[in-house]
């Protein structure tokens, strides 16, 4: 495997905003770590990645059962070293160049 980073975004209790799907009412936060290889192509994708995070574009707030909870929102991340694409995890030769065209 080498080395790899590992983000690790906390996200806790709130209210939703406007254009959640119930704004002003709580949300479920939680522990969300995702992995990317320590070299040069992954350190490029962790900035971005930083930078997806400071605009609001990692995460969302969806309905759950009647709660709302915060999810992985539409940029792709890996969050297992083994399980293949299939399982949001590696190898998966493409992700740093997929993830990247996205970001």
């Amino acid at each position: 495997r080498g080395k790899a980073l590992q983000p690790l975004f906390k996200m806790s209790y709130s209210c939703s905003k406007a254009g959640d799907p119930r704004p002003g009412y709580p949300y479920k936060g939680g522990n969300f770590c995702a992995f990317l290889p320590e070299n040069k192509e992954g350190l490029k994708i962790a900035k971005l990645l930083k930078e997806a995070f400071e605009c609001g574009l990692t995460f969302q707030i969806k309905s759950c059962n009647g709660e709302e909870i915060v999810t992985w929102g539409p940029i792709p991340h890996k969050t297992s070293w083994d399980g293949g694409k299939a399982r949001n995890g590696y190898p998966d030769a493409q992700y740093l160049h997929e993830v990247g065209t996205i970001l």
